[in-house]
């Protein structure tokens, strides 16, 4: 089976994550970007941790769905909530993630098993492993 690959293209101006702009190559995302007042910014607009969450969230879930097809296990319903969390001391900066599942259909332990197996095919779990603590977390109907 051939590579499949694709590359998604933005370009940030301005002042970056404080009150710059951020566009696709196609130009179906184009925002603005501020810091968020909960970190001393006006706020106002979206910012690079929202970002990385509506992907990461949104990711995860498909691999979730992935690895349940793999098991032949039906959901009921599902989502997954990214917390991506920007933290600063000492001059440094470092991002942490959460994820929490939200699914019905299956037992707590399926759910769990399920969670792992997603976060070792999820790309953006992938790409943070090593340099970014992830909790995972999941809760049942």
């Amino acid at each position: 089976m051939p590579e499949v690959t694709y590359t998604a293209s933005a370009t940030a101006t301005g002042e970056g994550r404080n009150g710059g702009r951020t566009v696709t190559s196609d130009g179906l995302l184009d925002v603005t970007l501020a810091i968020p007042k909960e970190f001393g910014g006006n706020g106002g607009a979206t910012n690079p941790e929202q970002l990385f969450a509506v992907g990461w969230s949104s990711c995860f879930l498909g691999a979730v769905k992935r690895a349940a097809a793999a098991r032949k296990v039906k959901l009921d319903d599902l989502a997954v909530v990214a917390d991506v969390t920007l933290h600063h001391a000492d001059d440094e900066f470092w991002l942490s993630g959460a994820l929490h599942l939200e699914m019905s259909g299956v037992d707590k332990l399926t759910a769990e098993e399920l969670g792992a197996a997603a976060h070792q095919i999820c790309p953006y779990s992938k790409a943070t492993r090593g340099n970014v603590e992830v909790t995972i977390d999941v809760t049942v109907d």
